[in-house]
């Protein structure tokens, strides 16, 4: 076994090192490459289950007027903001939440059914990633 499969904090900041001082003798070549693939999917990862969650409490929002609350509306605003600071720092991502908008929108609507009993929600997204990112967008 390698470090890499032993301890990757360790692999990790030995390669870091390596890259620093250009020792290309030293670096890890294939596991960097798997490595610096991980990073850019993670960062995909992240908004994938921010919109997720951001979708649920919109339709949670929209189909249970009556249970409206202070902590579905931070939710809100909370997974739009860190939406927002994930395409600030990875700008080339500006146009995913659009392009994963249809394949999260199932399992968003799936756990609101879990969570409101209604079974009646809408089978595709009713919102545009506009509307869903906007910060003052609230669904009547």
């Amino acid at each position: 076994m390698n470090l890499y499969e032993t301890d990757i904090a360790l692999w990790s900041k030995q390669q870091a090192d390596a890259l620093r001082r250009r020792a290309a003798n030293e670096i890890d070549y294939d596991n960097l490459a798997e490595e610096m693939d991980d990073l850019g999917s993670s960062r995909e990862n992240e908004i994938e289950s921010r919109l997720e969650n951001l979708v649920l409490h919109l339709l949670k929002w929209k189909f249970q007027p009556a249970h409206r609350c202070g902590s579905w509306r931070s939710s809100i605003i909370e997974a739009r903001f860190r939406i927002a600071r994930v395409i600030k720092k990875n700008p080339s991502l500006k146009s995913y939440p659009a392009e994963c908008l249809a394949d999260i929108y199932p399992t968003a609507r799936v756990r609101a059914i879990a969570e409101t009993g209604r079974d009646d929600l809408p089978t595709t997204c009713p919102w545009t990633i506009e509307q869903i990112l906007a910060y003052d967008f609230l669904p009547d």
